[in-house]
C-alpha cells in the first residue's frame, strides 16, 4: 500500500459504530480525534459520507456557547473548537455549528496583561491570541489552529485574525523559529521546535511577507530532511509547503515515516491525519476560500 492508503485504513479501523473516531485502536470516543480525523480523511479525498458521523458526534457534543471541548468534565479545555470549525467546514449541514464555534472563537482569547518591567518574559503579553484552556496565557499552536479556523469561514481580515498574526509574528525567535510560546525567559533565548515552527508557519502566510519569516523558513528547511517524527514532519511539510517549499524528497520521508510504525509503535489519530495533510499539502483545505 502507499503510504497514504496505509494511513486512512489505520483511521477507517478507529471508527467507532456510534460516531466519532478513537485516538488508537480499540479506545473510546475523543473529539479532538474525531476532528483530526476528518480533516485528514478529507484532505485524502474520502466522501462526506465516511466522515459524516463523525460531524454528527462533534455536533452533539458542541456546547451551547458554541465551544467543543475536550471532555464534558472538562468544559474549559476548549482548545478543540478551531479543529472543529476545520472539521465542519465545508459541509452545509453544520454550517450553524461551525458559525457557532466562530463566534466561540472570536470572543475569547488567552489571559493578556500589560508588560511589566521585571516580567522574566521577552514577548509582549498584551497581544491576544488563544490559548490550549481558560484562564492561561496564549500559545502558538492553539493560537495557529484558531487563526486557520478563522480563514477557513473567510474572517482572514478580522481584527482577532489580524491581532493574532501579529501575536505569532511577536513569538518567532530572533534566530528563526517558534518554540511552544515563549521567545526568551529571564534573559535565556528558547530554542525552536520545527512542529510550532511549522504550525505557526502556516497559520501566518496570507499575513506576512517572506522575508519577515525567511530565517523560520531557513530553520525549518534544514530540519526537516532529518525528521522522521509524525508530529513535526507533518507538521513542518505543512509550514513550508504554506510558502511554496515543498521538498522534492519528501514522500520518501513521509514513507519512512509510516513505516517506523512496524518498529515504534502505531501512530495516533492526530499524528496519522496530519502526515495526510502533508501529503496533500494543505494544512487544512483552506487556500480558496482564504484567497478569496
Amino acid at each position: 500500500m502507499t503510504p497514504s492508503q496505509t494511513l486512512i485504513e489505520g483511521l477507517k479501523k478507529r471508527m467507532l459504530p456510534d460516531g466519532g473516531f478513537a485516538f488508537f485502536n480499540g479506545g473510546s470516543y475523543r473529539t479532538d480525534a474525531t476532528a483530526w480525523a476528518i480533516i485528514g480523511l478529507r484532505s485524502a479525498g474520502e466522501g462526506e459520507n465516511l466522515i459524516e458521523p463523525g460531524l454528527n458526534r462533534l455536533a452533539g457534543d458542541q456546547m451551547r456557547d458554541g465551544r467543543v471541548v475536550t471532555s464534558p468534565d472538562a468544559p474549559d479545555a476548549f482548545w478543540v473548537t478551531p479543529l472543529a470549525v476545520l472539521a465542519w467546514h465545508g459541509s452545509e449541514r453544520h454550517k450553524e455549528n461551525m458559525n457557532r464555534a466562530v463566534e466561540f472563537l472570536l470572543s475569547t482569547s488567552g489571559k493578556h496583561w500589560k508588560k511589566q518591567k521585571l516580567d522574566p518574559v521577552a514577548h509582549d503579553t498584551s497581544i491576544r491570541g488563544w490559548s490550549w484552556t481558560a484562564g492561561v496565557h496564549s500559545w502558538v499552536a492553539p493560537t495557529s489552529y484558531s487563526l486557520l479556523a478563522l480563514r477557513a469561514v473567510g474572517k482572514i481580515r478580522h481584527p482577532r485574525a489580524e491581532e493574532a498574526a501579529r501575536m505569532l509574528m511577536n513569538r518567532q525567535l530572533a534566530a528563526g523559529g517558534w518554540n511552544y510560546g515563549n521567545t526568551s525567559v529571564y534573559g535565556r533565548q528558547l530554542y525552536p521546535q520545527p512542529d510550532q515552527t511549522g504550525v505557526a508557519l502556516s497559520a501566518l502566510s496570507p499575513y506576512v511577507t517572506k522575508g519577515e519569516v525567511i530565517r523560520s523558513l531557513e530553520y525549518l528547511g534544514r530540519e526537516i530532511g532529518r525528521i522522521r517524527t509524525p508530529l513535526s514532519l507533518g507538521l513542518g511539510l505543512l509550514g513550508l509547503g504554506a510558502w511554496g517549499d515543498r521538498p522534492p524528497g519528501f514522500m520518501n520521508w513521509v514513507r519512512e515515516c509510516v513505516d517506523r510504525q512496524n518498529r515504534r509503535g502505531i501512530y495516533n489519530t492526530q499524528e496519522r491525519s496530519l502526515l495526510l495533510l502533508a501529503i496533500s499539502g494543505n494544512p487544512a483545505l483552506i487556500e480558496e476560500t482564504a484567497k478569496g
